[in-house]
């Protein structure tokens, strides 16, 4: 799958995003590296904290079906510029992408902007940070 038919996926799932408070529909889709594509909207509630973004309905959908290599995503939403993934949305994306993924943020005008994970969020809390070390 190329790059651009990553980014067709994203728009198409955008549209079943369930946003009756924000109406900010978002849309996202992940690429395995054996090549299952996983899609993922923002599916908002009443109870705001309990809202869970695109990027992470993907990821979450992927990993509870195994799935824990993933190549590339792609993030859309109706914005000025190329859509930003929210700070929860990065620190998980942090625990299950290699910091050289490719992650390509755009909007529905056709902006691009394409980062690492390691750009996206540097110096993040990761399982290592969770060994202590014997003394």
């Amino acid at each position: 799958m190329n790059k651009q038919n990553l980014i067709d996926e994203a728009k198409k799932i955008r549209e079943k995003a369930y946003t009756p408070y924000s109406k900010f529909n978002v849309g996202a889709a992940l690429l395995t590296k054996d090549g299952t594509l996983y899609t993922g909207c923002n599916i908002e509630n009443a109870a705001y904290p309990v809202t869970c973004c695109a990027e992470r309905v993907a990821i979450f959908k992927a990993i509870s079906d195994g799935h824990h290599e993933f190549s590339e995503i792609a993030v859309v939403a109706d914005t000025e510029r190329p859509v930003p993934p929210c700070g929860s949305c990065r620190q998980v994306m942090s625990e299950f992408f290699d910091p050289e993924l490719n992650i390509y943020l755009t909007n529905l005008n056709g902006a691009l902007k394409t980062v690492k994970m390691s750009e996206l969020l540097p110096f993040s809390f990761s399982p290592d940070d969770l060994t202590k070390e014997e003394n």
